[in-house]
């Protein structure tokens, strides 16, 4: 078969392929762990905005599944996992003096754990459009960039330290 000219282009040797999910399409316990409400909660409640009236409240309940979340990445072969943490499990109100709750930030710390102990390389995303309820009720949420930018950096840094 003649070339025409064309090449294939193939991915380089060190490109890591994985898997990808986001807090609220699979975690579940939206009132478990001490988890506050985000706008996904209440979005997915009013009637008429999701077809089938379904919503994250069990989704795939990786929350108390993650270990065998895990396993059957694990099971794979998958090299790395791509997730997105729930601001409202680590701040349940989501602001940048409102109280961090530990047991989600021990959530997280045990899943990166888990994955790096199984080879997975954890990469993870602080916001994939879960905000908390309370931020965007009490003043806009992101349409107030002052305060939002304010309580996005703590968010950030809370997340970061070694709790």
């Amino acid at each position: 078969m003649a070339d025409h000219g064309k090449t294939t282009a193939k991915l380089p040797k060190e490109f890591v392929w994985g898997y990808a999910t986001a807090s609220y399409q699979i975690e579940g316990s939206s009132d478990q762990g001490g988890r506050g409400p985000s706008i996904w909660d209440t979005f997915s409640k009013i009637p008429g905005k999701i077809s089938d009236g379904s919503n994250g409240d069990v989704a795939t309940d990786s929350y108390r599944l993650w270990k065998e979340d895990v396993a059957l990445l694990k099971s794979y072969g998958v090299k790395a996992y791509r997730f997105s943490l729930s601001w409202s499990r680590i701040i349940p109100q989501g602001g940048k003096n409102d109280k961090i709750n530990q047991e989600g930030l021990d959530h997280y710390r045990s899943l990166l754990e888990e994955l790096i102990k199984e080879g997975i390389v954890p990469f993870v995303t602080l916001y994939h459009w879960d905000l908390p309820q309370e931020l965007h009720d009490r003043y806009g949420g992101w349409l107030n960039k002052e305060e939002i930018v304010e309580d996005f950096v703590n968010y950030a840094k809370v997340r970061s330290r070694r709790h």
